[in-house]
C-alpha cells in the first residue's frame, strides 16, 4: 500500500494541485491549503507552514510544501531544512509555472513586466483594483505600476474567459499584453518528487476532477472558494 503524503500548499495553487493529482492518479496525496492572503505578509508564510507541519507530525511520515520562496527571503527554506521537508522549486509561482529558463528569458526581454497566473487573472478586480484601493484612489495606479511596461499572462488552461480577464487587466493598467501558455507540466514534474514518482513525464495536465482540503471546506477543481483569498501581485 502506498504511503500517504501530506502536501501543505498555498491556496492560490488549489485548482492546479487538484488537476495534477487527479490526472496523475496520485490518490495517496492529501492536500491542505493555507490562505493565499499570506502573500500579503510573506514573513508569516514560514511560521504558518511550520505550524501545519508540526500539527501533522503524528499523522504523516512524509510531507511536502507546495510553495516557492514566495517573498519569504529565505526564511521558508531555513525552516523547511530544519523540519526535513522539501518544497517546490523557484522563487515564486511565475517561475514555477513557466519553468526557470522560460521565465528568465521573459524577464531578460522586459524586466518591467507584471505577471498574472490563472488565479490572479480570475481575481484581478478583487485582488488588485479593490485590494490596492484603485477603485477609490485611481491615481495610485501610476505609483504602483508606473515602472511596468508589459503584462504577461502565464496561462495554465486554455480558457477564453480567463484570457479575456487578463487582457482587460492589461488594458486597465495601460500595458502591452502577451499570453504565454504554460499548462501544469512544471508543477506536475515538481510534485512528482512528493508523490514518489520522480520519473513521471512532465506532460501538460488537462482539467480533471478532484478535491483539496482548504482548511475551511473541501473544494472541487471548479470551486475552491476558500482558497481564493486575497493575494497581491508580488506572489
Amino acid at each position: 500500500m502506498t504511503e500517504r503524503v501530506l502536501v501543505i500548499a498555498c491556496g492560490a495553487l488549489a485548482h492546479e494541485l487538484v488537476r495534477v493529482r487527479a490526472a496523475s492518479g496520485w490518490t495517496h496525496l492529501d492536500i491542505q491549503c493555507l490562505p493565499a492572503e499570506l502573500h500579503n505578509t510573506p514573513e508569516r508564510i514560514a511560521p504558518a507552514v511550520r505550524d501545519k507541519i508540526r500539527e501533522n507530525r503524528g499523522r504523516y511520515r512524509r510531507m511536502f510544501a507546495a510553495y516557492a520562496d514566495c517573498g519569504s527571503g529565505g526564511q521558508l527554506d531555513k525552516m523547511l531544512a530544519a523540519e526535513g521537508v522539501e518544497r517546490l522549486p523557484g522563487a515564486h509561482c511565475y517561475e514555477l509555472f513557466a519553468g526557470g529558463a522560460k521565465f528568465a528569458g521573459l524577464h531578460d526581454a522586459e524586466p518591467g513586466t507584471f505577471y498574472l497566473t490563472d488565479f490572479l487573472a480570475r481575481h484581478f478586480d478583487r485582488l488588485i483594483i479593490r485590494g490596492l484601493g484603485l477603485d477609490r484612489f485611481p491615481q495610485l495606479a501610476q505609483d504602483y505600476f508606473g515602472n511596468y511596461r508589459k503584462l504577461v499572462y502565464l496561462a495554465q488552461l486554455d480558457d477564453p474567459t480567463v484570457d479575456a480577464a487578463a487582457q482587460r487587466a492589461a488594458d486597465y493598467l495601460g500595458l502591452e499584453y502577451e499570453r504565454v501558455f504554460t499548462g501544469d507540466r512544471h508543477l506536475q514534474a515538481a510534485l512528482a518528487s512528493a508523490a514518489g514518482t520522480v520519473d513521471a513525464a512532465a506532460d501538460t495536465v488537462d482539467s480533471a476532477a478532484g478535491t483539496v482540503d482548504t482548511g475551511d471546506t473541501v473544494a472541487t477543481a471548479g470551486e475552491s472558494r476558500a482558497a481564493d483569498t486575497a493575494v497581491i501581485a508580488s506572489h
